[in-house]
């Protein structure tokens, strides 16, 4: 990417992708089922899917609807935070930097936290609600919802090795992004984490196979790359060599090191995986598995050089205009998941000062960001068409999106129910624009010659998915950073970023509070976990660290949704307050602190009342 530009277009540029990056998230809470949060920016939406899970005698409560439908898609679904997680870590300053982190966090933690419901067992996983078949006869919106919203699981008798091992990835790379903010939730992420994991891999099968109705929309080719992708994710979340181990044990009978892939998407992970490893490789961290990981990173390089047009003739397909070519369902979703992984692998070739070797020619790391700078630009209107593909940037984009709950009035507006069929009538065929603008949502985009048909029932071209639009918050955000234009300056009210508060309840998100300035940290770990009926309990440990150069004396914390006992603290006569026990009344400095509780459910909610 050249800076030697004119101010003004280089301004204009970082300031569309800026507003890109804040519709992007906006895009999220559009999407969202369950009860909607009183920081809710889309107003046109309101609660829905309530009794998600009921029938089946658990809370699947939350998530997010996959499409311009309201199924949730357990698979697409994980994808997509997986990519909202990456982009949060590798990104982190530059997110914090546009004062977006807050709003990343909870765009997670709105998936995560549903994640974890779903997850009641060890070896059980819900991975769906709603039916696909019976969803798309309706045209209605989520709040007036009349189809079945049965649940569909996955156990050890019904497998679904992609499903579990995608959904480890989401919460491993979650957990990373949680931990310099909330490491009690961390954990808790990492528990459930290595559980799925483990079940992924000890009952093995298709989850397609054990959830049927899932077969028409989003058919798994395998599992494979799912295993090693949860693996190469908890490695990077714990550090565990045990994870690395299994990626490099697995390489080839997995085909990690023997699949040359030409996509990276919701269903074929093996490019993520090879650059992913390629990362710990070129970071010195490959120690006794250097020469496999040096497998993986030529699996890596093919994939990038198919990219840039550069690998002897097998390379991805492209648009005259210039866009990556894929699909005819939905392509721009697998645009912006290659985009998102080059822009990853130049930073990680940079950092190594390494280039990339390719048939037709060496290649530098500056022309995979190029690249996919330039399938950004295309998105956001440099195109044969001038059209921005996302909904409410610049002048000229969709606005027929095939999504129900934007192409129908909204409930504060029109306050009858639209019924299944009388949606259809009334409003799939208006040929008027859409009354509400789902801002963010990428539609599917153009065909192989670069056409697009602004119509709902063209639903290949103009519905939004979540798995399009996650890869969308990690490459936004690196692109915007290098467009110079300042970021917000510490001191400044947007400089800190406000993430959700430890503690939330469920799929209720709690009012967001600034990162507390304090020099005691606490460091929020789980243990042991076992259940009971149908209940999990977590062992948690607390400690708290003087992190200042003084004393710290008069400690008093408050803990919040304590379900059951505390050890190495002194209950106060003040409600929820606490405080160190005798030999703990001073901290010197560097020392520590430690107390324990176990209660079934969220964790508590520890925080710092006062000190001296």
């Amino acid at each position: 990417m050249t800076r030697n530009c004119n101010l003004t277009p280089c301004v204009l540029l970082a300031l569309l992708l800026l507003g890109a990056l804040d519709k992007t998230l906006m895009f999220f809470e559009a999407q969202r089922s369950g009860k909607l949060p009183e920081t809710q920016r889309v107003n046109w939406r309101g609660d829905s899917g309530l009794k998600d899970g009921l029938v089946q005698g658990v809370n699947l409560v939350g998530g997010y609807y996959d499409a311009g439908d309201h199924v949730k898609f357990g698979l697409p679904m994980a994808f997509t935070v997986t990519m909202l997680s990456w982009g949060a870590v590798e990104y982190r300053k530059e997110i914090s930097d546009l004062a977006q982190l807050g709003q990343t966090l909870r765009a997670i933690r709105w998936g995560t936290d549903y994640f974890m419901k779903a997850h009641p067992q060890p070896n059980v996983l819900w991975g769906q609600v709603g039916d696909g078949d019976s969803d798309h006869y309706c045209w209605e919106r989520a709040e007036d919802m009349t189809t079945p919203r049965t649940s569909y699981k996955i156990d050890e008798s019904h497998p679904g090795s992609d499903l579990a091992g995608e959904t480890a990835a989401a919460l491993a790379s979650a957990a990373i992004a949680f931990k310099p903010y909330n490491s009690s939730y961390s954990a808790l992420l990492l528990v459930h984490a290595k559980q799925l994991f483990t079940f992924a891999d000890r009952f093995r099968g298709l989850y397609d196979e054990s959830i049927g109705t899932a077969k028409n929309f989003y058919t798994s080719s395998g599992y494979s790359d799912e295993l090693l992708w949860a693996a190469a994710w908890l490695f990077e979340a714990t550090n565990d060599q045990y994870y690395l181990k299994y990626v490099v044990d697995n390489a080839v009978y997995m085909g990690g090191t023997g699949w040359a892939v030409k996509e990276f998407s919701w269903d074929n992970k093996y490019a993520g995986v090879q650059i992913l490893l390629s990362k710990v490789l070129l970071e010195g961290r490959g120690d006794a598995y250097t020469s496999t990981l040096k497998q993986y990173q030529a699996k890596a390089d093919y994939f990038a050089c198919a990219c840039l047009q550069k690998n002897d003739g097998y390379n991805v397909q492209k648009t005259p205009g210039g866009l990556l070519y894929v699909r005819e369902w939905n392509n721009l979703q697998y645009v912006t998941s290659v985009a998102f992984l080059l822009a990853v692998y130049s930073d990680y070739l940079s950092a190594a000062n390494a280039k990339l070797a390719c048939p037709d020619g060496q290649a530098q790391p500056q022309e995979l960001l190029n690249f996919a700078k330039s399938q950004a630009d295309y998105i956001l209107g440099k195109n044969p068409k001038s059209m921005s593909y996302m909904v409410g940037i610049g002048q000229n984009y969709p606005v027929h999106v095939h999504h129900r709950g934007a192409s129908i009035p909204s409930v504060f507006t029109l306050h009858s129910a639209v019924e299944c069929v009388q949606g259809f009538e009334m409003w799939y065929h208006r040929p008027e624009a859409n009354p509400n603008v789902i801002y963010g949502a990428l539609v599917g985009g153009p065909d192989q010659n670069d056409n697009f048909s602004d119509d709902r029932s063209s639903y290949e071209q103009t519905e939004p998915t979540l798995s399009g639009t996650g890869p969308l918050v990690g490459l936004l955000s690196k692109l915007q950073s290098l467009n110079g234009i300042p970021s917000y300056k510490k001191g400044s009210p947007n400089s800190q970023p406000t993430i959700p508060r430890e503690g939330a309840n469920d799929h209720e998100e709690q009012n967001p509070v600034q990162a507390p300035e304090t020099p005691i940290k606490l460091i929020h770990s789980i243990g042991n976990t076992w259940t009971v009926g149908k209940t999990t309990y977590y062992r948690h440990k607390v400690v708290l660290k003087n992190t200042s150069q003084k004393p710290i004396s008069d400690v008093k914390l408050e803990i919040e949704d304590l379900k059951g006992s505390v050890w190495g603290l002194i209950p106060t006569p003040e409600k929820n307050i606490y405080e160190l026990p005798q030999w703990h009344k001073v901290l010197q400095p560097g020392s520590e602190c430690i107390f324990i509780y176990v209660q079934g459910g969220p964790q508590a909610n520890v925080s710092i009342v006062s000190y001296h």
